[in-house]
C-alpha cells in the first residue's frame, strides 16, 4: 500500500480531512514555536488561533486540570495581564509522527495580580518568574494542535510567585 492511501485511511478514521501533504517534524516544531510566541505575546490572536483546532483542542495539566482552547487562551491572557517582559523558549525538542515533546520556559516580571496561579489569585511581588514546563503536543493532519499534556513543578512556581506553602 502506498503512503497516500494509508494517510487517507488514517484521516478517515479520525474524521479529519486528509492533509495536502504530511507535515515534517521540523514543520510541526516551527508551528509549535510560533503558536507559543503568539500566545505569550498576545500579538495577532487570529493567527495564534490558526495553529489550533479550536473546536477539538484539549489541554491536560497538573493536578487533573483540563481545559479547551478557550480555557488555554484565558490562561495566557492572565499571564499577559500579570507579567511584563514576557518571553518563551523551547528546548530538548523531540518530534515523531504527530507528536512533539519539549521543555518550555515562560518568563516574565510579576507586576500585576495573577488570577490563574495554581493557588488562585495572587498579588504581584515584582520578581522575575520562570515557569519551567515539560510538554507533549499532538497535531492533526492539517498541522493544528489538538492536544497538550503539561507537567510543571507547582511548588517551585508558587515559591517564585511569593505564595510558598499554599
Amino acid at each position: 500500500m502506498t503512503q497516500e492511501p494509508m494517510a487517507y485511511a488514517a484521516a478517515a478514521r479520525t474524521q479529519e480531512p486528509a492533509a495536502a501533504r504530511p507535515f515534517t517534524p521540523d514543520e510541526l516544531v516551527a508551528r509549535l514555536v510560533r503558536a507559543g510566541e503568539l500566545e505569550v505575546s498576545g500579538d495577532d490572536p487570529a493567527e495564534a488561533a490558526s495553529y489550533f483546532d479550536t473546536d477539538r483542542f484539549r489541554f491536560h495539566g497538573p493536578g487533573g486540570f483540563e481545559a479547551d482552547f478557550a480555557g488555554l487562551d484565558a490562561y495566557f491572557a492572565s499571564v499577559r495581564a500579570a507579567f511584563d517582559d514576557r518571553s518563551i523558549r523551547r528546548g530538548a525538542i523531540v518530534a515523531a509522527g504527530d507528536r512533539v515533546a519539549c521543555r518550555t520556559w515562560i518568563e516574565g516580571t510579576f507586576v500585576r495580580e495573577f488570577t490563574q496561579s495554581p493557588a488562585g489569585p495572587l498579588p504581584p511581588n515584582g520578581k522575575r518568574v520562570v515557569l519551567d514546563l515539560i510538554n507533549i503536543f499532538r497535531f492533526d493532519g492539517r498541522g493544528r494542535l489538538v492536544e497538550e499534556w503539561v507537567r510543571v513543578d507547582n511548588r517551585d512556581l508558587l515559591r517564585q510567585l511569593g505564595a510558598e506553602g499554599r
